[in-house]
């Protein structure tokens, strides 16, 4: 049986599930106060710095989800997913609108390939 690890555990969720070698996790702003350009531009940057935290990259990403809490964001989305993700090396890509709550904009359920756990 592949392994399972649990990063950063709290009652309700862990910040990263790792199994086998495969990643899981999901991204919102850590500063909600901001529009929705600010907030995608911090879930992406936070991305990125899980992907460091657990040894990958973003070549290695396999799939994202990306819950918009208003559709009239997703040219925003789109501009800034453009200059982020790797050419050649794009993940699977959904975006559904979401009844996020609060001041929360963006919500992005992230699956990526690792090489160690």
């Amino acid at each position: 049986m592949q392994p399972l690890h649990r990063h950063v555990t709290k009652p309700r969720y862990a910040d990263v599930v790792i199994h086998g070698d495969t990643a899981y996790w999901v991204e919102v702003a850590d500063d909600t106060s901001l529009d929705a350009r600010g907030q995608i531009g911090q879930v992406l940057a936070q991305i990125d710095s899980t992907l460091v935290t657990i040894g990958s990259d973003r070549t290695r990403l396999l799939q994202i989800v990306i819950h918009l809490a208003d559709p009239a964001d997703a040219a925003t989305l789109d501009e800034l997913w453009d200059a982020w993700v790797p050419q050649g090396h794009p993940p699977v890509r959904a975006r559904v609108q979401s009844g996020l709550g609060g001041t929360c904009r963006v919500e992005m359920l992230v699956t990526a390939a690792v090489t160690q756990p």
